[in-house]
């Protein structure tokens, strides 16, 4: 395999198309507890911290949101997913925070991701985004 001219470090950040800006704020900074970063209203654009990563909500009615089409719903989603990583990966800690904000989170597995297989967790934002939290892999004995 020879190697790419483009040498990607991470995710950056993604772009939410969004139509309740202010519970889709509550839910990033106040459920998952990205802060925010950077707040452009003339263009419409808030971004929020998430670790070395930025979640960036556009509102639909918005100037950058306008230029995106119809807003998401359940028959036109703007993505599958996107997956937080979380260290450490307290699962009882991460569930009871979520249903005090009363978050409903799926099943927790072990899935892979950049990082290897470790344990995840499913859940839904307040428009339909689905978002993974996943933790690190499982330390090898030693």
């Amino acid at each position: 395999m020879t190697a790419s001219p483009i040498p990607i470090r991470g995710l950056d950040h993604i772009v939410l198309r969004v139509v309740d800006t202010d519970r889709m704020l509550r839910f990033y900074a106040d459920v998952l507890g990205c802060p925010l970063e950077k707040r452009q209203d003339d263009l419409g654009l808030i971004q929020l911290r998430a670790g070395s990563a930025l979640i960036d909500l556009v509102p639909v009615d918005g100037k950058l949101g306008r230029e995106g089409g119809a807003p998401p719903g359940a028959e036109g989603r703007n993505l599958d997913h996107f997956c937080l990583a979380v260290e450490p990966f307290d699962e009882p800690a991460i569930r009871a925070h979520l249903k005090a904000h009363g978050v409903q989170a799926g099943e927790t597995a072990p899935r892979y991701g950049a990082q290897g297989e470790g344990p995840s967790i499913y859940l839904t934002d307040p428009e339909g985004n689905v978002v993974e939290l996943k933790g690190p892999p499982a330390k090898e004995p030693q």
